[in-house]
């Protein structure tokens, strides 16, 4: 399956099930969210960056050499300093990138928005950050309290973002599809019955008599 096959494959899957296959720690924190809505669901391999404090040069250079389809993810931690403005995110969105999940802020909110390209941070400020600091990229990065590592999928919509491991990013997908069957041939009915049982032997085992 090439990269452009997988995006697709995981694009069709919701933050939600992913979250419920890989558990807390490949899921961001509640800070990295959609900067405007409704957000499409975006799916692509990381490219990871890292920023010090109030310095964005490793995300201009990486616009320019991420590959088609990638979500560039940037490790920062700033709130005092734009990693991105509105110009660097339509060169992006030119350039073929699928979008930025920041742990960091942008600035140039109405034009990112006006140009509908997916933007995931902690928020906006209008001081722009100085373009100084040289550091490698796609090397593995922390963003929103997750390991990232260039190549990993990176799944994001209006409930979070998800990273999956590359290693993993076969068998997730596999058992994620499988759940979708499975919840697509499952009446409400359905649901209820199996989700009560299950709670009334949880209840049951701990002692529970009401």
């Amino acid at each position: 399956m090439t990269d452009t096959e997988k995006s697709a494959a995981f694009q069709a899957v919701s933050t939600t099930t992913l979250a419920d296959l890989l558990g807390r720690e490949q899921v961001m924190d509640i800070g990295i969210r959609p900067l405007w809505g409704p957000v499409p669901r975006v799916a692509g391999p990381a490219f990871t960056v890292s920023c010090p404090p109030g310095d964005n040069l490793m995300l201009h250079a990486a616009v320019h050499r991420a590959a088609p389809g990638s979500v560039v993810v940037v490790e920062s931690g700033d709130l005092d300093y734009a990693l991105a403005g509105g110009n660097m995110c339509a060169v992006a969105q030119v350039r073929g990138v699928a979008a930025f999940v920041a742990d960091g802020v942008v600035r140039d909110l109405a034009e990112i928005r006006e140009c509908a390209f997916p933007v995931f941070a902690r928020g906006v400020i209008p001081v722009p950050g100085a373009k100084k600091a040289v550091r490698p990229l796609n090397e593995p990065v922390r963003c929103g309290g997750v390991r990232v590592a260039a190549g990993d999928m990176i799944v994001a919509d209006e409930e979070g973002v998800v990273a999956v491991p590359a290693a993993r990013s076969a068998e997730i997908l596999r058992r994620a599809r499988a759940q979708l069957a499975k919840e697509a041939g499952q009446t409400l009915a359905d649901w209820e019955k199996e989700h009560r049982e299950r709670i009334d032997e949880i209840l049951a085992a701990a002692g529970f008599e009401g």
